[in-house]
């Protein structure tokens, strides 16, 4: 399945070896890797540099290395959690702004409107109704966060069912947390304000009026991008 290695950073070179692998479909999420011995053999490398390839699929969340007589190197389907870590990192150190986030948040969740209104199921929609119903609760009892208001955008992109759609605004769960918590800075009132727009938009979908439920959605962003800086 391997091949040699022998130019350049050699571990570097086998992780991308198992990149393209998993990439061709011939290593699959639940595949285990051979043991050291065997990948030492077939890229003609050290025990040393085959525990350092391995180590960076691990950190990459490319493989999962488990102990045990039934352990060994796994590998694991990548998660859009260590993608959100990026963006949030990113977003800490200014490459990124919190404007930037909220103007593609309202290219993507005001886009993606029109599948939800066709493709929302009743489960979805009693999953975004208890989120309304919690985050109505934690404004009475003075415990409500903005990862409430987070949680909802991110399952309304569920019940799109397109895993794709799901998985970018899951990715942008970090910088879409911190970006509130920016326009939460200059408008205390976030919290309520937002619940509000979330039952009404809720509401929309249930009675399947794409074209309330996007305006709705576009004023909700709208007001966060103003706050921000756009």
């Amino acid at each position: 399945m391997f091949g040699k290695v022998s130019v350049g950073r050699i571990s570097g070179t086998i992780v991308e070896q198992v990149r393209q692998l998993m990439r061709q479909g011939q290593l699959r999420p639940g595949d285990r890797l051979p043991a050291e011995r065997d990948l030492c053999e077939q890229f003609g490398v050290s025990r040393v540099t085959v525990r350092e390839a391995l180590r960076m699929l691990e950190s990459s969340g490319l493989v999962e290395i488990r102990v045990g007589a039934r352990g060994g190197a796994f590998v694991t389907a990548p998660s859009s959690g260590r993608i959100g870590d990026g963006l949030a990192d990113m977003l800490s150190l200014s490459v990124i702004s919190a404007a930037d986030v909220t103007e593609v948040r309202l290219i993507l969740e005001v886009g993606i409107v029109p599948l939800l209104c066709e493709r929302a199921t009743d489960e979805d929609l009693e999953d975004l109704e208890r989120i309304c119903a919690l985050s109505r609760d934690a404004l009475r009892t003075g415990e409500y966060s903005m990862d409430m208001s987070a949680e909802f955008h991110v399952r309304v992109a569920r019940a799109t069912h397109n895993p794709a759609l799901a998985m970018l605004v899951e990715s942008f769960r970090g910088p879409i947390l911190m970006s509130m918590e920016q326009a939460k800075a200059t408008a205390p009132e976030m919290g309520k304000l937002g619940t509000r727009e979330h039952e009404q938009f809720l509401a929309a979908v249930r009675s399947r009026d794409c074209d309330k439920a996007t305006r709705i959605m576009r004023e909700h962003l709208s007001r966060t991008a103003h706050r921000v800086g756009h």
